[in-house]
């Protein structure tokens, strides 16, 4: 299968040896971050630094006039991605023989949280999310489309994958996160992550609910969670909880405004693009989930994107839904950072298991995070050494 690795600008740039040292690994594409949150990330063969902090939410180029005078607009980066430094990389890998491919994250950002609070998700509560920007509102909306399009379509880029197009709610990896104390199960993620913002309650309205009948009702249902009921049967427990009528509406709300994102941004991302450019979406098959893999209905994301990028690496179950539909590209995202839970040991095991469940392609995460240990064995398997 054809596989392609995660990179971040910064693991190439100043290494004069990484384009090559990737391309060595046996993968014929990379999936280059071009626009990309916040983090602090390893880097344990750069020559000059190995520890980089990313300090917010940036795009990794230089962004052009279509954003003069918009109040959101993307960020530039800091000194860990100074200029054009996703140019720079592209251009190194491509120069060493493999295809480039944008790595784009959209709807993550807290430092658009935290300059223009009103675009956040607002819980059943009143607290806001600053990591996630609603997207029901149709100024970030029209941000996020925009943004879909311009860190898609770089200079030279065959294709681009767009991570977090859909709901992000409670569960992010926050600094010093403190909020496991509680198991939530997927019920209670799910009722955490429920949007109380303007747009929100004007859409609840037209599913026919009264937003605060509906915000006292969530926090009605999640009584039982904070006193240590166990809520770990998913969509079932949220018809519990809420009660079927409610749970019904406040999914219909969420995921048709999901949908029509995912339709717009795709478009415009077509619009930019050359002919025979690829489109996937980071996805989840369960159409009510948040997070970087946006929970989609599997046939409709199909017939937008020319496929999807499906976290496998506790297991590839996900992926039955989106080859039951028989179209598009079908990525088994795997992790080969053995620190970061992979298990680049396996990867053989891991990729026959994921071809067997419809698997067309593989994605590895991540070649700039993992040791040389794992990339030797990530080697080592896709040579068929």
């Amino acid at each position: 299968m054809k596989a392609s690795a995660f990179v971040y600008p910064w693991d190439v740039n100043g290494d004069p040896q990484a384009a090559g040292r990737i391309a060595a690994l046996g993968v014929g594409q990379v999936t280059l971050a071009a626009a990309y949150h916040s983090t602090r990330a390893l880097t344990p063969r750069h020559p000059r630094h190995r520890i980089v902090t990313a300090e917010h939410a940036a795009v990794l180029y230089p962004a052009d006039a279509r954003w003069d005078g918009r109040e959101l607009r993307p960020y530039a980066a800091g000194d860990w991605a100074p200029g054009d430094a996703y140019g720079e990389a592209a251009a190194a890998l491509a120069e060493a023989g493999l295809e480039v491919h944008t790595w784009v994250v959209l709807a993550h950002n807290s430092r658009l949280g935290a300059e223009h609070p009103h675009t956040s998700v607002v819980n059943a509560y009143g607290d806001r999310y600053p990591w996630a920007p609603c997207i029901a509102q149709p100024a970030t909306r029209a941000y996020l489309t925009e943004l879909a399009a311009e860190a898609a379509v770089r200079p030279g880029a065959r294709g681009t994958e767009l991570e977090s197009l859909g709901w992000y709610g409670l569960a992010h990896l926050h600094a010093h996160d403190k909020t496991g104390g509680v198991g939530l199960g997927e019920a209670g993620q799910y009722l955490m992550s429920l949007c109380f913002c303007p747009a929100c309650r004007q859409g609840y309205g037209a599913q026919g609910l009264d937003a605060d009948e509906l915000a006292a009702a969530v926090r009605a249902a999640l009584e039982p969670l904070w006193r240590g009921v166990a809520a770990d049967e998913g969509w079932a427990d949220v018809e519990k909880l809420l009660g079927e009528g409610h749970a019904a509406a406040t999914r219909a709300w969420r995921e048709e405004t999901a949908r029509t994102l995912q339709e717009a941004a795709v478009a415009a991302v077509r619009a930019a693009a050359p002919d025979g450019f690829q489109v996937l979406l980071h996805a989840d098959p369960v159409s009510y989930h948040c997070g970087a893999n946006a929970g989609v209905d599997p046939a409709h994301i199909l017939s937008v994107a020319d496929g999807v990028v499906v976290p496998c690496t506790g297991g590839p179950g996900a992926l039955a839904p989106f080859a039951e539909q028989r179209r598009g590209v079908l990525a088994a995202n795997l992790t080969v950072v053995s620190g970061m839970g992979g298990s680049p040991g396996t990867l053989a095991a891991d990729a026959a298991r994921a071809r067997g469940l419809g698997a067309t392609e593989l994605r590895l995460y991540h070649a700039g995070l993992a040791s040389d240990g794992d990339l030797e064995l990530v080697r080592a398997t896709l040579s068929g050494g």
